[in-house]
């Protein structure tokens, strides 16, 4: 009886720790803009089978250097020959983290090739909802491939993306400042009569191009609005619930991208 007792609990232990090794790590997160690969797979501009509904979900044993993290089903992010599109950057950029949960960190790393170009140390602390690093590209030009790394400070476990980029493009190079010319005043004639006080005409000013993307937390959706969680927009007379915080680049509207927005109704 001892013995049967003694089998049951030992088979009960085994079952425990084989259902909490296969269990993933509750963070999740990805680089939304500039779009990583995932992003891009998310919006439906490269087919990429499941990842397009999960691009929070690239988790993989620290210490890898690919864009899938190891995971097989998510191997088409590390294959270079698909049309992954590069966005146009100067030689600094800003890398927008969306966390759909919140893990301790310790470390945020950035890679060219096998050379480390960037670490953020956060100490295992909690990061917020959203996180952003502005990392220097100096020395870099033409097409890159930057492999963005969160690892977890608890566990074993890190989060991959892997951004494509055109470094020296004109989406990081600021606008020329216009030159404002002075039309020359009229030669005023000697009339019979008083001569009308003429009428100076502005001469109009150029448009200020814009810097920022317009805020839109509600209403209808638009393309450079900031949404954060909760916002609910209208889009062709249907409404959705933002479920992810980001900006909207792009073509991004709610019904191209399921993991960014949830239809009501």
């Amino acid at each position: 009886m001892r013995r049967t007792a003694t089998l049951t609990a030992t088979a009960a232990l085994a079952f425990g720790a084989t259902v909490f090794t296969a269990t993933p790590a509750s963070a999740h997160g990805y680089v939304s803009s500039p779009p990583s690969r995932q992003a891009f797979c998310a919006q439906g501009k490269v087919p990429c089978g499941p990842i397009k509904y999960e691009p929070q979900s690239v988790e993989g044993p620290k210490g890898q250097r690919n864009c899938h993290g190891g995971v097989a089903r998510f191997a088409e992010l590390s294959d270079d020959g698909k049309a992954w599109p590069a966005t146009p950057v100067g030689n600094s950029v800003s890398f927008n983290w969306v966390l759909t949960a919140r893990h301790a960190t310790s470390t945020w790393e950035y890679y060219i090739g096998d050379k480390l170009i960037a670490t953020f140390n956060d100490g295992g602390r909690q990061p917020g909802a959203t996180v952003t690093h502005n990392v220097n590209l100096s020395g870099y030009s033409g097409k890159q491939k930057v492999l963005a790394v969160w690892n977890i400070a608890d566990t074993a476990a890190a989060f991959y993306s892997c951004i494509d980029l055109q470094v020296g493009g004109s989406g990081g190079a600021p606008a020329p400042t216009p030159t404002k010319t002075t039309a020359p005043a009229p030669t005023p004639t000697k009339p019979s009569t008083p001569a009308p006080t003429p009428t100076r005409t502005a001469v109009p000013g150029p448009t200020a191009v814009p810097t920022k993307f317009p805020s839109v937390p509600a209403g209808t959706w638009r393309q450079g609005g900031k949404y954060v969680v909760g916002n609910v927009v209208t889009h062709l007379g249907v409404k959705y619930r933002c479920i992810q915080s980001h900006t909207a680049y792009g073509d991004w509207a709610p019904p191209k991208v399921p993991a960014l927005w949830r239809r009501l109704g």
